[in-house]
């Protein structure tokens, strides 16, 4: 008799157990699919995935490194000296370039045997290594207002400001946040410390 009530409430439990299952497995996929549309609509709409080509933001990034720029940031506070910036090449708006912000509108601009003055003051640049330097000059220009000038770290191999000129803000689509890959770089991409990558 004992043997017949422990079978008849197993069989009950059964239905009962893999009802709550189910519920348990609707509750999870549910989950998931907020959760990877959430994460769907933060990568379209406020972070983009980018390949790095070329190597003229050497050390920071390196040729064909992946990362993730920030597209909304420049909508609640302003583009500063040193941030890492991705923009349409100003003479032919069907590439995109990423260069390091150097000169802001208004400032005056020179460099001098590679050392780099805004206003007359030395600009210290940490992120650009000894072997990466150009020692060439660069006659003093103001940045036009609504425009910034930007160079690589690389600055040996750069194509930048000092050849195409100032970048209207208009271009500027995005700032340079976070290396995925490879799995060395991942992490935070800081607008100062190149140096430490």
């Amino acid at each position: 008799m004992v043997g017949e009530r422990t079978d008849s409430s197993t069989a009950a439990e059964r239905p009962a157990t893999l009802h709550s299952l189910r519920g348990e497995i609707r509750v999870w996929t549910r989950d998931l699919l907020i959760a990877i549309g959430l994460a769907l609509v933060i990568i379209v709409f406020l972070y983009q995935p980018v390949k790095v080509e070329g190597t003229s933001m050497a050390p920071l990034l390196s040729d064909q490194e992946r990362i993730f720029i920030n597209k909304f940031v420049y909508r609640f506070e302003p583009i500063q000296r040193g941030d890492v910036v991705v923009f349409w090449y100003p003479l032919d708006h069907s590439k995109s370039f990423i260069k390091r912000v150097v000169g802001l509108p208004g400032e005056k601009l020179e460099i001098r045997q590679g050392t780099v003055y805004v206003d007359g003051k030395i600009v210290p640049e940490p992120y650009v290594p000894a072997q990466y330097e150009d020692l060439s000059d660069f006659e003093p220009k103001v940045v036009p207002p609504d425009s910034y000038f930007v160079m690589g770290d690389h600055r040996i191999s750069s194509n930048d400001s000092r050849v195409f000129g100032p970048v209207p803000i208009q271009y500027i689509y995005g700032r340079a946040v976070f290396a995925y890959w490879p799995v060395d770089h991942f992490g935070s991409l800081s607008t100062t410390d190149a140096d430490t990558k």
